[in-house]
């Protein structure tokens, strides 16, 4: 292979391997019970807050649709004690189909620390609402108790074990077929 041929070869594949994910997402969060009651639970990342990556179209030339999410919640503050908390973090799309939105979850965790998990983009609550190929224009990020659905925290017998709550949230998209590389978002990450 000529000089010519093999830098366009390496090129190419370098440009594959960052098209295969992206950063849908990575934003910090302080919420404050007063916050919660208002907004049901409910943190918004506004369309103009997701990375300018987002395709309008999940389904091509890039399949995230099919791929993978996944999720790092880092942990930085939150009240005293063990109670069991997650997050569920939805698509709201631009087009949908009956809920018109889709959610997975964060893991459920009782203390301060990093929490990652990888899900099928096609196996979560209600994924199939979206109409991806027509994208979505934000994310809500919804404060639950150990009982996750309806169990937002604002409504539980003491919201006080949940508020304030400081998190960092990351969402990194892996297109159908590929695999998550850790080292792309850790390199993105402070120490």
């Amino acid at each position: 292979m000529n000089k010519t041929l093999t830098s366009l070869f390496i090129v190419s594949l370098a440009a594959t391997s960052f098209a295969d994910q992206f950063v849908l997402f990575d934003k910090t969060f302080t919420f404050h019970e007063e916050d919660a009651v208002p907004t049901k639970s409910h943190l918004y990342v506004t369309g103009e807050e997701l990375s300018e990556l987002t395709p309008k179209d999940w389904t091509s030339p890039i399949d995230y649709r099919n791929g993978t999410v996944h999720v790092r919640i880092e942990v930085l503050d939150k009240p005293g004690g063990d109670e069991a908390t997650t997050w569920s973090l939805c698509y709201i799309a631009n087009k949908g189909k009956d809920q018109s939105y889709g959610c997975t979850n964060t893991p459920l965790y009782t203390e301060e620390g990093i929490y990652e998990k990888s899900a099928k983009m096609n196996e979560f609550w209600h994924n199939e609402s979206i109409v991806w190929t027509e994208g979505i224009k934000q994310m809500s990020l919804v404060i639950k108790g150990k009982g996750g659905g309806k169990a937002h925290a604002h409504l539980q017998p003491d919201p006080g074990k949940f508020f304030p709550t400081t998190i960092r949230v990351s969402m990194i998209q892996v297109s159908a077929g590929s695999t998550y590389d850790p080292s792309w978002i850790k390199s993105r990450m402070k120490p």
